[in-house]
């Protein structure tokens, strides 16, 4: 894409976090805005906050679990702005707990969620980019999705892991037809995503990340990451480059690779819930 000067872009999920920080960055570069989130007053929050640095925008409630959920925002997005150029289907939720306590009902939660919730997009919006003959596609899977770190959040894992396969047959499959896919793999970011786990099964197993050697990133840096993307037509979109030499070394010996993070976890401290709302309070006081 050439330019986002009057495009319009959907972002599920884009009353905080990385949501947020791409609105804002499509938005300074001339796109229109429609923020669709579960929390309505978020929502229209951010909304506000792009109209009154003198972009345009709308903010709507949209829970993506709901079968007609995107067919209602794709409507929205019609009857504001009259057209749909970006999609981002950025929403994902997690819960925690060791596999042997997870409920089926659980994984049959966050699978909807955070997967079906991208097939439901494709759905409404993949005939309408196809039949225009442009547009992008901006799906959110994680460093999770690409790499086994943790098993504390299995549903999670298994639902971003195939975001990717689908953002990767999108691409092959859209990209002769005018329209770009970007699938989004974030490591460690500042937000909300794993404070507060609305969920917990069984005894606490805490929370692993998947290496000291990746910073924490402001969601800001993130918005602009993807904005560049989506102009530069970027497929895989890595938070932290770095990434790439922990996917070469499984690929290179996968066996050898599990048999190291076995080790890794087994010897590494996990943070407790308590730890990480101390370390999400002391953020929040230095911003």
């Amino acid at each position: 894409m050439e330019s986002l000067q009057n495009k319009v872009a959907v972002i599920t999920g884009g009353s905080s976090g990385i949501g947020c920080a791409t609105a804002h960055a499509l938005a300074q570069r001339g796109a229109r805005i429609v923020i669709a989130d579960i929390d309505s007053a978020g929502a229209d929050a951010v909304a506000a906050d792009i109209t009154r640095s003198g972009g345009q925008a709308a903010g709507v409630r949209c829970d993506v679990g709901a079968e007609a959920a995107f067919d209602e925002l794709k409507g929205f997005t019609l009857d504001r702005f009259g057209q749909v150029d970006v999609v981002m289907n950025n929403v994902g939720v997690l819960t925690s707990g060791l596999p042997d306590h997870l409920p089926v009902q659980e994984w049959q939660r966050i699978i909807n969620i955070n997967l079906f919730s991208v097939v439901r997009s494709n759905t409404a919006f993949m005939p309408l980019l196809i039949e225009q003959g442009h547009g992008h596609i901006v799906n959110t899977a994680s460093f999770a999705g690409l790499f086994t770190y943790a098993y504390d959040r299995l549903p999670y894992a298994a639902s971003k892991a195939s975001i990717v396969q689908i953002s990767e047959g999108l691409r092959i499959y859209l990209h002769p037809q005018g329209v770009g896919v970007t699938v989004l793999c974030p490591g460690p970011v500042k937000t909300n995503i794993s404070v507060g786990l609305p969920r917990t099964f069984g005894p606490e197993p805490g929370i692993r990340g998947p290496g000291a050697q990746f910073a924490l990133l402001e969601p800001d840096v993130v918005g602009e990451q993807v904005a560049q993307a989506i102009l530069d037509d970027t497929f895989m979109l890595y938070t932290h480059e770095q990434v790439r030499d922990t996917l070469v070394e499984r690929a290179s010996d996968w066996n050898a690779f599990i048999a190291k993070q076995t080790d890794t976890i087994a010897n590494t401290p996990a943070l407790m819930q308590a730890d990480l709302l101390k370390m999400a309070a002391e953020a929040e006081s230095r911003d």
